[in-house]
């Protein structure tokens, strides 16, 4: 049987206390396990803050998007390692609204 996977996408919302809360209360809710793999995936600005929300418990880290180069110059770009090196499990991509405003 397939495990479930559930992932909460904030986009653009939260303030960084918000998001600090939010996670810690779904962390509190999902405990040390869960019956489904659980993720949170705040705005970039506070993926450090929500990832020690969560800590300790089964809840994961995962960002909005990231970019395919590992290190250059690309303003604004975060790349796979940067996210794992602050703990992040999870990476959202091939997002609808970034196809049909910013054409990618």
């Amino acid at each position: 049987m397939l495990r479930k996977f559930i992932a909460g996408n904030w986009k653009m919302n939260t303030t960084r206390a918000e998001g600090v809360a939010l996670a810690a209360a779904i962390a509190a809710k999902v405990g040390a396990s869960s019956v489904a793999d659980v993720a949170v995936c705040p705005p970039s600005l506070y993926l450090e803050a929500v990832g020690q929300a969560i800590k300790g418990s089964a809840v994961a880290l995962g960002a909005q998007n990231c970019y395919h180069e590992a290190k250059g110059a690309f303003t604004g770009e975060v790349s796979p390692q940067m996210l794992v090196d602050i703990g992040c499990k999870y990476v959202i991509l091939g997002h609808s609204e970034r196809r049909q405003i910013v054409h990618e």
